[in-house]
């Protein structure tokens, strides 16, 4: 049903371009075009919650019952955080957040330079 809705919608967006796009004399063709093109962008912008639910509406009629495959980096990165949460009890995992960069540590010494302090005046 959520794929309906959202055809509907985009068809009906589309019509009412069309409409206002031929009252300004662009023609059928580009009148069609301008239709499709705005139609699409608007609903792709202001309309992801019924995208989605479309496209998962559709995924699941022609999926039933098979799963999305994952890779081997996927099954990796499953088991670390599992293992993550096992040790440290619940952990919050936001991988939308930009990481926090590392703290600069202090130079360290050579030990075969000589220190600056050593150093004669």
């Amino acid at each position: 049903m959520a794929f309906w809705k959202f055809s509907a919608l985009r068809l009906g967006i589309m019509a009412v371009i069309f409409v206002i796009c031929l009252f300004l004399r662009l023609g059928i063709v580009y009148s069609a075009l301008a239709a499709a093109v705005m139609g699409w962008c608007i609903t792709y912008l202001f309309f992801r919650k019924m995208r989605d639910e479309a496209g998962r509406a559709l995924a699941s009629r022609f999926n039933k019952g098979v799963t999305a495959p994952r890779t081997s980096t996927e099954i990796s990165d499953a088991l670390a955080e599992d293992s993550a949460v096992e040790q440290h009890g619940e952990l919050r995992v936001d991988s939308d957040r930009k990481p926090k960069p590392a703290p600069q540590q202090p130079a360290q010494h050579q030990p075969n330079e000589p220190r600056p302090e050593d150093q004669p005046r």
